[in-house]
């Protein structure tokens, strides 16, 4: 995979382009005018994008590449704890998050996650039956009403709408949502998918369970 890291800090940008440059071609840039333009004459696999940056910030640099239509995966590299900032990445069409610190092995399995599924259709909606899933926007409406949804169950409605018809594997979502596969998160999907399909009330089979595979989200 070919890898953009944009970060401010040398030895960050040094730490992981000897890192993941192990296994992937990896490009780094220190500010948003350097990322823009290698994007304009070189394609990526996955983004790595820090919030912080000197002329402006990694989730304004996001949510313009998604105005011009880029659909590469983008992952954002925030501080940790900075709950605000992973929400407005989300919102500005990042498709994961990882705080700093973070274990090396960790930003791998997410990035490697990020590049296996590649980009995803961003069309303006995805319409199930009475269920409305603006991906561009982030939002999701049933019956014309807004949805109220965490970060974590609209990654989970997003990831399925722009699959929609067809099961998407339970590892999958593990890995995109979660950025790792193991009992902690499985029981936090599980746990999710139900609070959903509460949400969801009377439509709740809008959201179904494709036994020993995954999920679907169909008006079948």
């Amino acid at each position: 995979m070919r890898l953009l890291v944009v970060d401010d800090e040398a030895e960050m940008r040094e730490l992981l382009s000897r890192n993941l440059g192990r296994v992937h071609g990896v490009k780094t840039a220190a500010t948003c005018r350097e990322a823009e333009e290698l994007l304009a004459s070189a394609q990526f696999d996955v983004l790595l994008l820090d919030v912080m940056l000197p002329d402006g910030s990694g989730i304004e640099l996001c949510s313009r590449l998604r105005a011009r239509g880029v659909e590469t995966p983008i992952l954002l590299l925030t501080a940790k704890g900075e709950v605000r900032s992973r929400v407005a990445g989300l919102d500005a069409g990042a498709d994961d998050y990882l705080g700093k610190p973070f274990a090396l092995s960790e930003l791998r399995a997410r990035v490697t996650a990020l590049g296996r599924r590649g980009p995803l259709r961003r069309d303006r909606a995805v319409v199930i039956g009475p269920l409305v899933v603006d991906l561009e926007g982030r939002r999701v409406r049933l019956e014309e009403r807004g949805l109220p949804l965490t970060a974590r169950e609209l990654a989970i409605i997003d990831l399925l709408a722009t699959r929609s018809g067809q099961v998407v594997g339970r590892e999958d979502l593990l890995e995109s949502v979660w950025g790792e596969v193991n009992d902690s998160a499985r029981a936090s999907l599980d746990v999710l998918v139900a609070r959903i399909r509460r949400k969801f009330g009377t439509h709740a089979r809008l959201l179904q369970t494709v036994r020993g595979v995954g999920y679907v989200l169909s008006n079948d």
